[in-house]
Formats: C-alpha cells, structure tokens, sequence
C-alpha cells in the first residue's frame, strides 16, 4: 500500500508541477521560479517516502559560479540534491529525460543542459552550452560517472565533465552523496524503504590552467576528495 500511495504522488506530482512549470516559464526567463518548482516537487517525493536527507559542509560552497561533481547512485541523487542545496542551479542530464512528456519540456523549460554521450558532436555542444551557463552565473550539478552505481562503488569518471571544468575555470566542489542506493537501488522507479540521506559537501577545488594535464589531475583529485566523502560519517 505504502509503494502504491509513493508511485500515485510521484506521478501525480510530476505532471501537475511539471504543467504549472511550463506555463511559469512563460514570464520565468531565467528559470528560478521553476527551479523553486523542482525544489517542492522533491520535498513532496521525499516526505511521502519517509526519507529524510542531512546535509554536511554548506560552508565550503564558494560564492561564486561553480561546477558541483556528485558520485551516483539512485534517482533519490537529484531529489535530495534539488532538496537540501541551499543555492540555485542547473542539472546536465542525459538526452533521454528531455523527452519524457511534461517533465522534459519542465527541464528544458528550467535551463537544464541534454548531454548525449553517444554523439560526440552533441556532447561538445552541450559543453559550449554548460559554459555559457557559467559564465552567465549559473550553477551547474554534474555526475562525472555518467550512470548509477549498482553497489555504491565509484565508477570510472568520464572526460566530458573535466573538460568543460578546464574550460570554464570556475571551482569544482566535490560532493559524496551516502545510503541513496540502499533505499532505491539502480532500475527501481520507486523506494523501496523509508531511511536517512547523507550529502557530505568537500572544499573546493581551483582549476590551474586548460591544459590536458590539468584535466587529468582535476579528474584524480576530484575522484579522491569524493571517496573521503563517502568514507565519513
């Protein structure tokens, strides 16, 4: 009964939220009023489930524009990310969710970048786009592991977010997110039990350069940083 009343309020809250945003956006140039939206719409998901979400190290949040690099391991990431960060920011998402009815067009509507991996041309496109963003002073979230961990083990990163790191030049905060996998695991659409979220916020890390070295080191200490994030309490 519990899993059917989580899947009745997610659906039935994506949609309504997601219809409200698309009209909002119509006025809501700059896409924070729906990303207010987005924020509400996490909060309703997380209390029906029961999940609450702590959050660690708001302090080592720089003021300015940023790039955020989270470990991945459930869609319960971007709930309790959209939930408990206490500043404004854009998703890069994988191509596939901007095409799910209502809540793609929200997406797209909110600012949020299509990252295909699978279309280099794409994908070099949707740097040049992320780091207009930036410059423009946008947040941006990014998952450098690119999909979810079955286990909670860091998966290799991917390049594509270091190179738009290197070439915005704008720090990098690395960020552990603990215990997601546990209460949904990868290829469940909903909680599986109610429990507590741990979101460690790391120091961030400056960018020295554009070079490819740079990008190489970048990618290793942000790999490291957020392995002692998961390592914490």
């Amino acid at each position: 009964m519990r899993r059917v009343l989580i899947f009745i309020n997610l659906v039935c809250s994506t949609l309504i939220l997601s219809i409200i945003a698309i009209l909002v956006s119509l006025f809501d140039r700059k896409g924070e009023l729906i990303h207010g939206i987005a924020r509400f719409w996490a909060r309703i998901h997380l209390y029906v489930s029961g999940i609450k979400v702590m959050i660690k190290g708001i302090e080592n949040i720089p003021e300015t524009p940023c790039i955020f690099m989270c470990n991945h391991q459930s869609a319960l990431d971007i709930y309790s990310l959209l939930a408990k960060m206490p500043i404004s920011f854009r998703w890069v998402a994988k191509r596939q969710l901007f095409s799910i009815p209502f809540f793609g067009w929200a997406m797209k509507k909110a600012g949020y970048i299509s990252l295909d991996r699978e279309n280099p041309r794409e994908a070099i496109k949707a740097i040049e786009v992320a780091g207009k963003k930036i410059k423009d002073g946008t947040n941006l979230v990014v998952f450098p592991e690119g999909t979810r961990s079955k286990d909670g083990m860091l998966l290799p990163f991917k390049k594509g977010v270091f190179t738009l790191a290197v070439r915005a030049g704008v720090p990098v905060v690395p960020v552990g997110i603990k215990g997601t996998y546990r209460l949904q695991p990868k290829g469940c659409l909903i909680p599986l039990k109610k429990g507590v979220i741990y979101i460690n916020i790391g120091e961030y890390v400056c960018v020295l350069g554009d070079s490819a070295k740079e990008k190489v080191r970048l990618m290793d200490e942000i790999k490291k940083r957020i392995e002692k994030l998961l390592a914490q309490e």
